[in-house]
């Protein structure tokens, strides 16, 4: 039985390009790894799919898991399963953003509300909460006392509703109804930027 001592999270920041009603923006991207020296769980999958594949190292891959839709979250998707060799989780809701970028391929597993994954002995639980987009996904591993939250919430508050299919009240709602009910200690760990806890972003939520 392996140690939780021994599973740790790994930050790969991967830069590019994201598009908005055609203008072009650069952005850095953060790729969460979760595992052991054995194997890894990534979640989002954005830009360049070489510096990820880079950060795991030759460790078995148990699964890709998408927050969300957006371009700039999963242009890397395809090419990183095709060099892992691991399955593409995603949200069903987010299907028509999917398909903008990746028209000719799709996802391998449906990535729901109470979705459980596993990696090296840790379970990770998937808390839908839509807003910044109809699919967006958080990932929940109480055993580490952290929540991956893509674009849903970041240090300063709640994630822009100024994409796609975004929505400004239902992303508050879901913070509120559903990460605020999470332990005001555990650590947020986001898409873009710097960590922060859910205590600490009580006061910037709206």
């Amino acid at each position: 039985m392996r140690s939780r001592a021994m599973i740790r999270i790994d930050k790969v920041v991967v830069p590019g390009v994201f598009s908005l009603d055609g203008q072009h923006f650069d952005v850095e991207n953060n790729v969460w790894l979760v595992g052991d020296d054995e194997e890894v769980l990534v979640v989002d999958a954005p830009h360049d799919a070489a510096p990820i594949v880079e950060a795991v190292g030759g460790r078995r891959v148990t699964g890709i898991v998408l927050t969300h839709g957006h371009n700039d979250h999963i242009n890397a998707a395809v090419a990183l399963r095709e060099a892992v060799g691991a399955p593409v989780w995603f949200s069903p809701e987010d299907h028509m953003l999917w398909e903008v970028v990746h028209p000719d391929d799709a996802p391998d597993q449906e990535l729901r509300d109470g979705t459980r994954l596993t990696v090296a002995g840790t379970t990770l639980i998937a808390i839908h909460t839509p807003g910044h987009s109809p699919g967006s996904t958080c990932l929940h591993a109480p055993e580490l006392g952290t929540v991956f939250t893509g674009d849903t919430l970041f240090c300063g508050g709640p994630g822009a509703t100024g994409r796609s299919f975004s929505d400004h009240p239902t992303i508050l709602r879901s913070i509120r109804e559903r990460l605020f009910a999470l332990p005001g200690d555990t650590v947020v760990r986001t898409g873009h930027g710097e960590e922060t806890t859910l205590a600490a972003e009580v006061s910037n939520v709206g």
